[in-house]
């Protein structure tokens, strides 16, 4: 067998993913917020780049020039007491410092003092604990308590844990727990849901032994809303028993709850879809998102860039393709969003007029056929983009959803849900429907689907079961 080496020439296409193509995909899958903080970075470390500043029309200009002039005016007014001795002596210093008059009686707010934070459990207990009057070692062990309480207010180390710790006895130990356990909120302290009910119960101003007794003795049966079982053993009225669950049910089996968890996040759409007349139009929220531009001034440069030399033109002139490169993914990003949008409304007006049951069964493929564009490019702009409707905010993979067969057709899982939610909703509290029952009425209006089905789609909306629905009617 012969070996050679020959040169052939072939043709052929292929992809390539260029630096500036992977940029334009990392765009468009980006949440609104993510993309703000992107522009951002882009802005600081590229000095081609700038933000674009709006221009103010004639009557804002005219409203800004005669609020200039009317400071102006105060600024003369109160020229005379001015320190102007105490602004020349700063100003001969090395650096900026800023003028405070009031500096030397310490009038002025600290820095702490002006921020807005929610209060901690433990800085509202250890508050009230220093305010309290008690020794030295019992404030100690206090703080020890406060300090091993869980987000809920309950302690979470035992009263051997709390001596190793402290070194105290078990005296002291247990009068400094009696002082935290007396703080607000009430209940905070408490070693169990048992003793943190109980707390609560013995600060309620009425007498109330048969709460107390039910607490603890009979919260299994209380959970399970079993009132015969526990006034048989008690010897009362079923009545009375739940008068008392009644009671119970007002407290709060989580002190620390109001003190806890993190601030909630609100969603800000991405798109508006608004009620124009007999049409939907849509719109783009731009709100807090630059305006971005290339800078004159390295405009300027490049057209004199005979003049540089040759690393600082090859520096700027790479800057200022990438600037223009984001511009144009940017604007991509909005028509590619805008034309994902315009298409989902097309498939699924019926959503949009007449609210969630009627929402159809679709597929990325059907937005990305209509469009002219890939599956996995719908898929990144459906990614973390919100949609404000008629009918509330949806994300945007809301609107994709599978089918199940109907007389009709075919009606998507989410529409049969919603019909799933209003069933439970119109039905006697005091005899709920069965899953079966449900299958039956969802087979009557024309819908074929499963048993385990039906189950699965209450749990998915986190409605109880029959068992459960029937105890809470009593």
């Amino acid at each position: 067998m012969q070996l050679d080496m020959r040169l052939n020439l072939k043709l052929a296409q292929k992809l390539v993913m260029t630096p500036q193509l992977q940029q334009a995909i990392k765009l468009l899958q980006l949440s609104k917020l993510e993309l703000i903080q992107s522009i951002h970075q882009e802005l600081v470390e590229n000095p081609v780049l700038e933000e674009e500043v709006q221009e103010l029309t004639d009557e804002e200009k005219g409203l800004a020039l005669s609020k200039e002039l009317e400071s102006d005016g105060k600024a003369e007014r109160k020229e005379e007491d001015f320190d102007w001795q105490h602004y020349l002596n700063d100003s001969m210093g090395s650096g900026y410092e800023a003028y405070e008059p009031y500096a030397d009686n310490g009038e002025t707010p600290s820095y702490e003092n002006t921020l807005s934070r929610k209060t901690t459990l433990s800085e509202h207990l250890l508050w009230q604990l220093n305010l309290s009057r008690v020794s030295d070692e019992e404030k100690s062990i206090a703080e020890n308590i406060i300090g091993n309480l869980d987000g809920d207010g309950y302690l979470r180390v035992t009263e051997a844990e709390l001596e190793a710790m402290t070194g105290a006895g078990t005296d002291a130990i247990a009068r400094a727990l009696e002082l935290v356990q007396s703080f607000d909120p009430v209940g905070v302290g408490a070693r169990g849901l048992q003793e943190c009910l109980l707390l609560q119960v013995r600060q309620l101003d009425t007498d109330v032994p048969l709460v107390e007794a039910i607490i603890q003795d009979y919260l299994p049966l209380l959970q399970k809303k079993d009132f015969a079982a526990i006034a048989r053993k008690l010897d009362v009225m079923v009545e009375d028993i739940e008068t008392a669950a009644r009671v119970i049910g007002n407290l709060e089996p989580k002190p620390g709850r109001s003190f806890g968890g993190e601030e909630p996040v609100y969603i800000i759409p991405d798109i508006y879809v608004v009620r124009d007349e007999n049409d939907f139009v849509i719109l783009l929220n731009d709100d807090g998102l630059p305006r971005l531009r290339v800078s004159s001034f390295y405009r300027q440069m490049l057209k004199n860039k005979s003049r540089m030399n040759r690393s600082t033109a090859e520096y700027v002139e790479g800057k200022f393709k990438s600037a223009l490169w984001l511009i144009r993914s940017i604007e991509q990003r909005q028509k590619t969003i805008y034309r994902t949008m315009e298409s989902i409304l097309k498939f699924q007006r019926d959503f949009f007029e007449k609210g969630p049951s009627h929402l159809k069964p679709m597929v990325l493929r059907d937005v990305a056929e209509d469009i002219s564009m890939h599956e996995s490019t719908i898929s990144r702009v459906t990614t973390n983009k919100y949609v404000h409707t008629p009918h509330g905010i949806f994300e945007l993979k809301y609107f994709f959803c599978s089918g199940l067969r109907s007389e009709d057709g075919t009606v998507s899982s989410i529409s049969v849900q919603e019909r799933i939610r209003k069933i439970i909703l119109g039905e006697d509290q005091k005899k709920p429907l069965s899953d079966q029952k449900i299958v039956e009425i969802l087979k009557s209006q024309g819908i074929d689907i499963a048993r385990r089905t039906v189950t699965k789609y209450r749990i998915e909306q986190n409605i109880l079961s029959t068992t459960e629905r029937r105890r809470m009617s009593r």
